[in-house]
């Protein structure tokens, strides 16, 4: 038997006026973590969905052989029968069905036609033990947290005696101790001998696990890095991925701070679903124009509910507190006053909340700011083509068209569009949640480049991240989050990562 598991010769996919892949080779060793990397639209999902058989044999040119065998898959339960299984960025989950009823839908234990019960939630109960995982099969998968999903989605993977598992950005929406467990599980796969190919724009996770890293750039594969023979540093991949050095991860700023814009104090906002529980409690924060400010905190912090809040009460029951905006108290009690009163909002949730991904990016940018774009009641079409057009350029949304349709954007772009949604409004305040989220360090870089250029027009920007480099790369001051309560506030000179952390977890456990 061949060391390698699998092999990819010459994989070519293009789609209509794109070049997805081109004459991509892979070698996967048998037992090993594989890492892929790359900026988004390189190209790496797009290979492991011709791999797994979502784009079939056909539709791509180039040869697959798996154990030596060629790989002519026509679906996923063609690549599922020789044991290669793809768990995707967005979970395939059922919400409102048990563990165990996910983890073997499709895969049904039956006897004459019945399921059997009983044998479903054995079986599941120790995939679960096996995964980690204490909750029972009969869990609703809706209970439990993003982190215990992953590891339900790698349950069922192993239900179908996986041999080959691709992890499409598994870690992207985890905390650092659900991301940790995570890759201890697949260290501990490896040692049963199952091969895991992972993408992950996490460059200190990937060098952390991977045994190979193969690096993907405009649908061509630049090298693969091995350390019995290479170098491995994040800025060895950075350079592959982006065709450059990154000397600076951030570009270079000089702030220029006038005057108060924004000044939230004493607000107080409760759970909808435990109204007597406080989320955020007389939160204090002021944001200056030309200023980038930070709110750092752990998941579950409030940041994101804070955020919401101001933002036309969009999260939240029982909420108390002042917003005032240029000294003035004002009122923020719907979306389109907040809006009015220049106030924007980029969620951290893009695909959910912050676009529409089945329609185009035209759409999307006027989406926010329609009354810009009417006369007698209707959208002049031209003007909203005229719009969308110069944030393409300006921003290098890379879309053939402003036509394009949001969704088939990369995560990189998408992220640009939203932000050409909000900035079409105006606004005198940016409040940017996680917006380099599950995106690479080169389009990172273009984002940290445009918070930068709307400070320099004046505006006040609230950055939330989770990455606390990002926030002391890019943030003129920082306030800390713990618990709901505004812990700490520190200037960019005095800021560590260490500092931070202490007030973000200060008054916890």
């Amino acid at each position: 038997m061949t060391d390698d598991i699998l092999r990819m010769r010459g994989i070519t996919m293009e789609f209509p006026g794109v070049k997805a892949l081109s004459d991509v080779n892979l070698t996967v060793r048998r037992g090993e973590i594989h890492a892929i990397c790359g900026e988004n639209g390189a190209g790496k999902s797009t290979l492991m969905k011709v791999l797994s058989g979502v784009y079939p044999h056909g539709t791509y040119s180039g040869e697959i052989e798996v154990d030596g065998e060629p790989g002519h898959f026509s679906g996923i339960r063609d690549s599922e029968h020789r044991g290669i299984v793809i768990i995707h960025q967005e979970l395939a989950l059922c919400a409102q069905l048990s563990i165990a009823e996910n983890i073997f839908l499709g895969n049904e234990r039956a006897t004459r036609g019945m399921i059997d019960w009983n044998k479903t939630n054995h079986d599941a109960d120790n995939l679960l033990k096996r995964v980690g995982l204490r909750e029972k099969a009969t869990t609703t998968v809706a209970d439990i947290g993003v982190g215990k999903q992953q590891l339900v989605e790698i349950a069922k993977a192993l239900s179908k005696s996986v041999r080959l598992l691709i992890l499409d950005e598994p870690t992207a929406a985890l905390n650092d101790r659900d991301s940790e467990h995570l890759l201890d599980l697949l260290r501990g796969l490896r040692d049963e001998g199952i091969t895991c190919v992972i993408i992950s724009h996490k460059l200190n996770e990937v060098i952390s696990i991977a045994d190979r890293i193969s690096i993907l750039r405009d649908g061509k594969m630049i090298r693969t890095l091995d350390p019995a023979n290479d170098e491995i540093t994040e800025d060895v991949i950075i350079a592959g991925m982006v065709g450059r050095d990154l000397e600076h991860r951030f570009p270079p700023h000089e702030p220029k701070i006038g005057e108060e814009v924004l000044r939230i104090e004493n607000w107080t906002v409760h759970s909808p679903i435990q109204p007597d529980r406080a989320v955020v409690s007389n939160a204090s924060l002021t944001l200056r124009a030309g200023e980038i400010v930070g709110l750092a905190g752990l998941m579950g912090a409030g940041r994101t509910e804070l955020a919401m809040s101001v933002f036309g009460r969009s999260y939240g029951v029982g909420i108390s507190g002042q917003v005032y905006k240029n000294g003035k108290e004002i009122r923020t009690r719907t979306v389109q006053e907040a809006i009015r009163h220049g106030i924007a909002y980029a969620t951290e949730d893009r695909k959910r909340y912050g676009l529409n991904l089945i329609d185009d990016i035209k759409r999307n940018v006027s989406a926010a700011a329609l009354t810009k774009l009417a006369s007698r009641g209707f959208v002049n079409d031209n003007e909203e083509n005229k719009v969308a057009e110069s944030y393409r350029k300006s921003m290098n949304i890379k879309a053939p068209t402003v036509a394009s349709i949001t969704g088939k954007l990369s995560g990189g772009n998408q992220q640009k569009v939203v932000l050409a949604k909000w900035i079409f409004t105006d606004p005198d305040v940016l409040i940017l949640d996680e917006p380099t989220r599950g995106i690479d360090v080169g389009a990172k870089y273009e984002i940290y480049t445009i918070i930068n250029q709307l400070a320099d027009q004046g505006k006040a920007v609230l950055v939330i991240s989770s990455e606390l480099p990002e926030l002391l790369g890019l943030c003129d001051r920082i306030y800390a989050l713990s618990a709901g309560r505004i812990t700490g506030e520190v200037p960019r000179e005095e800021a560590t990562q260490e500092r931070l952390m202490q007030f973000m977890t200060k008054g916890q456990g």
